[in-house]
């Protein structure tokens, strides 16, 4: 079977975020299948951009075969980005013969944040004869009206709500990482059995051979950690505003006097150094720089508990499935969930504790309850959170479920 996948932002190991359209691609082409990913040159994502000189250029990457469309640059949120992204849909539309003639896939996918790509999918599927499917990642344009606060008048969001409901009447399965999504998507037009949750995902190779050895600077603060008896409270991921990560910050403020608790946050992000002025004083807290994605598993497991947060937010009651939940539930430990949502996969496994988001007090009550669990309950959440993983939501599992639904 030839598979089309349509993602602006998707990457590879090596140049960084976004790996799910690669992970899904590679045990594609495992099983058997021809795939090809479209992709813009640039994207504010990943660590390194592809180098590109044609306007539609092609390069092979681990047996999936990239199509880079050559897009403008931009540093930030704002009319730069927006600029990218029509950029993107542009030359998509403008090479959509092209496209269909050289993958002839059986299967469009469409897998932008945003649903403008679907109006070119649907096209290249209905030329090419083949099945349109909408993968989606966040709500468009639900979530810039909740979380940017757009009126529903803008031009860009009349424009982005059009193409969302063109999306979900015309694709022929629609599948959703937010698992709640489903009322919402009827109510846009969308039939009920198109309908299909596939979460995001693990590679489990990742976490059998992975690079033991830490960065010098992280391997001689866990050590000095561990040699004076700490419980590491962990954060691990980008230092952003939807984190909430002042309110993490302000429970180690409250437990400034316990002498046995120390937090550690690794990454960086528009708010570290905002976060470093404001609590790097304090003595029971470690600010750290971001380590390689293949050091990710032997820092997880430097931790004694795993913490997220996300700041309460109405667009979250569709669920959510993070990433760094994934990887924290692979490193079997116990986890510190601050998040109010549809779905909550933490209590749903028992491997943690599910708190009110934004309340230090609430994050100080789990982290002393953890510390004064049994070394045999720890234990069992941490194994209850990486079997969750293995037995549901590995890519080479969730891959065959993605074909499997999609062609029901």
């Amino acid at each position: 079977m030839n598979i089309l996948l349509i993602n602006h932002y998707a990457g590879s190991p090596e140049m960084g975020m976004e790996f799910r359209p690669f992970y899904l691609s590679r045990e594609w082409v495992k099983q058997g299948h021809n795939v090809s990913i479209i992709a813009a040159d640039f994207s504010h994502l990943r660590k390194t951009n592809p180098t590109v000189e044609k306007e539609l250029q092609q390069e092979c990457i681990d047996g999936v075969n990239y199509f880079w469309l050559k897009t403008r640059s931009y540093n930030k949120n704002g009319i730069g980005r927006f600029l990218n992204i029509f950029d993107f849909v542009k030359k998509l539309y403008r090479n959509r013969n092209k496209i269909t003639e050289m993958c002839k896939p059986d299967i469009v996918i469409a897998s932008s944040t945003y649903p403008y790509d679907n109006f070119v999918a649907h096209k290249i599927a209905k030329k090419a004869k083949a099945r349109h499917i909408y993968e989606v990642h966040d709500l468009w344009p639900l979530s810039p009206i909740e979380l940017n606060g757009y009126s529903k008048r803008h031009p860009f969001i009349i424009l982005t709500q059009y193409l969302e409901d063109y999306s979900y009447k015309k694709a022929d399965k629609v599948v959703s990482l937010l698992p709640e999504a489903k009322k919402y998507m009827i109510s846009r037009g969308m039939a009920e059995d198109k309908f299909e949750y596939i979460p995001n995902g693990i590679l489990k190779d990742d976490w059998i051979d992975y690079n033991e050895t830490l960065p010098k600077e992280h391997s001689d603060k866990f050590k000095e950690l561990k040699a004076n008896n700490k419980l590491i409270v962990g954060y691990a991921g980008s230092h952003g505003i939807a984190y909430a990560l002042d309110s993490f910050l302000d429970a180690a403020k409250l437990l400034s006097n316990d002498t046995d608790v120390h937090f550690v946050l690794v990454g960086s992000g528009l708010e570290k150094d905002d976060l470093v002025s404001r609590y790097g004083h304090l003595k029971n807290v470690t600010f750290l720089s971001p380590v390689e994605k293949g050091s990710i598993p032997a820092l997880l497991k430097s931790f004694d508990i795993c913490y997220l947060g996300l700041k309460r937010l109405p667009i979250f009651r569709f669920g959510i499935s993070p990433n760094k939940l994934m990887d924290y539930m692979m490193a079997s430990k116990p986890i510190i969930c601050a998040i109010e949502s549809g779905n909550d996969i933490v209590g749903d496994c028992k491997c943690g504790l599910t708190i009110e988001p934004e309340n230090p007090e609430a994050i100080v009550e789990a982290i002393i309850k953890l510390k004064n669990t049994s070394a045999e309950v720890i234990s069992e959440m941490g194994a209850n959170g990486n079997s969750f993983i293995m037995e549901n939501s590995e890519y080479e599992i969730l891959s065959r479920k993605f074909l499997k639904e999609i062609n029901n």
